[in-house]
């Protein structure tokens, strides 16, 4: 072993060039990354000197624990990042630092080939190294190998090569176990100085690595910086309630409590940690239009990007953390859409948390009801995205009935009426306005429970063909409803009372005075006492309008729907100089039970008042 301090210079391996280019311009979005993965590999080495000691004790000769620290020198304009982990030797520097086919991790690991127990204790010293030049032009690292009695300076400006020689005896004596990384950083990237920039890059993005993190500031004394705890890899007994509402508050950057939490280790083909929660009020952002998820993900403790689309998107009320033990650590969020392994842990925790919902709503529905309140219309959204789902969605769903509040469609189910065979709904903007809805009589008067929904995407979710427990969804606001097998509530009703108007007669007269204004004329099979009601002929009226709204669809002409029981029916074959008149206001009566506006406002108000009037001088 040479004991001269006099620099060698070496080549890099032929791919780090290259690999340079790709970790500055196209993997790393953010600057910030690199104090990241330089942290992430202090703990790296922290971890391995940690799992060696119980082999080998004297590695941690002085017992001191293992730690970071960062310190910033605005005189010589130089970060630092320091750890007292197992360091490394002359060689173990040109493997892990000069190339990319070898590194001291991959040995290690294939040391512990039968070593499971120490396998999750192991990081990876990866290629994220070379992300610290997206900052610095000159990158200097000390190390000196635990148990070892000399010390290298490895150094770099990132082009062709580097150098490596003894450190000098100041470094030495300075660096007496692990790595010593000291950046001469660029002018643009000054900022990193900042002891308040350095405190958020650390709380973003390595708060929870396990070992302290201490901030060395140019004055005042060390304070460590990261919470340096990883709750959710921490077994479910060592914790409390109370550690869950603090984590919960911590990750989520919440002030409410959870209203559900799920913690568990998912081993096997992957490993990984689930730590998420379910929170008791709405977030401000629920119903941002990009509709981004909230989970965290972590590699092996390291903070990695918080909106990777780890749930479907009508999970994203969701908060937590998944960290994972066998995604690299180097993967960039433009990596993260296309992972196979991710796509298979989104699988998996999204039937998680579908089932620990489900288990709520069977055994605690108090606490599952603040969540359906909360997020009911989020959760809706998979009905109409996630098919292979949709059965495990329709039974979490509730609804406001006719009947009630929160009714689920289990209940639903189990209380139709003889010779049901589907389930009525009604789509409108307010639960108020659809319980006076004329196109409820007919089903309130055989007791036929009807789900009234009002929001939004409940025009989108109930448009596709849906059934539970073998009937089908039906709409009151479209198509043919027929009632006739299914016996009133009072056996006294009787339906047999011959219409007050002629069909045919009465139908033709509307169609005359209506004109285009409607798609058609029909005598109606869901009114018992109102006069008229709308429908459409395609597609749920409350969706026609949605999609007019966003320009995505013009509004088909409604069905107008008569009740020929009905006196005003009745009176426009009889009327035949107010025909014209009647027949307008039964379709703009209709239009305003619907929450519309006529046509032309004043034109009804004239009208209203004329047939009012002529009403009075006959009287």
């Amino acid at each position: 072993m040479t004991t001269t301090t006099t620099p060698e210079s070496q080549p890099f391996q032929a791919e780090v060039a290259e690999l340079l280019q790709l970790m500055v311009h196209s993997v790393y979005s953010e600057t910030d990354i690199f104090l990241r993965e330089l942290i992430s590999n202090a703990s790296d080495a922290c971890d391995k000197l940690r799992y060696e000691a119980i082999a080998a004790p004297d590695l941690i000769a002085d017992g001191a624990p293992p730690k970071i620290w960062i310190r910033p020198d605005k005189k010589a304009d130089t970060l630092s990042v320091i750890d007292s982990g197992i360091g490394m030797d002359r060689q173990e520097l040109i493997d892990n630092l000069g190339t990319i086919a070898r590194s001291g991790t991959k040995s290690f690991l294939a040391r512990l080939t039968e070593a499971k127990d120490g396998a999750n204790l192991i990081g990876q010293f990866g290629v994220g190294f070379y992300a610290a030049f997206m900052v610095a032009d000159k990158i200097v690292v000390i190390s000196r190998r635990a148990g070892s009695d000399q010390a290298w300076t490895w150094t770099s400006s990132g082009g062709s090569g580097f150098e490596i020689a003894q450190a000098s005896e100041e470094d030495a004596r300075r660096v007496t176990r692990g790595t010593e990384i000291v950046l001469h950083l660029k002018k643009d990237a000054a900022k990193y100085l900042e002891t308040y920039e350095i405190e958020r890059v650390v709380r973003a993005y390595s708060d929870n690595i396990q070992f302290p993190i201490e901030l060395v500031p140019e004055e005042g004394e060390p304070r460590q910086i990261n919470s340096a705890s990883a709750l959710w890899q921490r077994p479910k007994s060592d914790l409390s309630a109370e550690d869950y509402k603090e984590a919960y508050k911590s990750i989520a950057g919440a002030f409410d409590e959870p209203a559900m939490t799920l913690h568990y280790r998912a081993e096997g083909r992957q490993s990984y940690a689930v730590l998420l929660f379910a929170p008791s009020t709405k977030p401000f952002d629920l119903f941002e239009p990009a509709r981004k998820g909230r989970v965290k993900l972590y590699v092996r403790r390291v903070f990695i990007a918080d909106d990777a689309d780890l749930l479907p998107a009508y999970l994203r009320f969701i908060r937590g953390v998944i960290d994972s033990e066998d995604l690299p650590l180097n993967i960039s969020r433009e990596m993260l859409q296309n992972n196979p392994q991710l796509a298979q842990i989104r699988n998996a925790v999204t039937g998680r948390v579908i089932g620990e919902l489900e288990r709520l709503a069977d055994k605690e529905p108090e606490t599952f009801a603040k969540i359906w309140d909360a997020f009911g219309p989020v959760l809706k959204e998979g009905l109409w995205e996630d098919y292979e789902r949709r059965e495990k969605l329709l039974g979490l769903s509730r609804f406001t009935t006719t009947t009630g509040e929160n009714r689920s469609l289990k209940q639903y189910v189990e209380s139709v009426r003889p010779n049901q065979t589907d389930i009525f709904y009604l789509t409108g903007e307010s639960i108020e306005r659809l319980k006076s809805n004329p196109k409820l009589e007919a089903a309130k008067a055989r007791g036929v429970e009807v789900l009234l929904l009002t929001d939004p995407v409940d025009a989108f979710w109930t448009s596709a063909p849906i059934d539970f427990g073998g009937k089908p969804l039906k709409s009151l606001s479209q198509g043919d409803v027929d009632f006739s097998l299914i016996p009133p509530v009072d056996d006294k009703v009787d339906e047999k009372d011959e219409p007050a108007a002629d069909e045919a007669t009465t139908i033709a007269a509307i169609k005359e005075a209506l004109g285009e204004r409607v798609a058609d004329v029909r005598a109606s099979q869901r009114l018992t006492s109102s006069a008229s009601c709308l429908v459409g002929g395609g597609r749920d009226p409350m969706l026609e309008r949605l999609l007019a709204q966003q320009n995505r669809g013009a509004v088909t002409k409604p069905i107008l729907e008569i009740n020929l029981r009905h006196p005003l029916v009745a009176a426009i074959a009889r009327e035949k100089d107010a025909a014209k008149d009647l027949s307008l206001l039964l379709l703009e009566q209709a239009q305003i039970l619907e929450g519309e506006l006529p046509e032309d406002p004043a034109a009804f108000a004239s009208r209203l008042n004329q047939l009012v009037l002529r009403g009075l001088a006959k009287g």
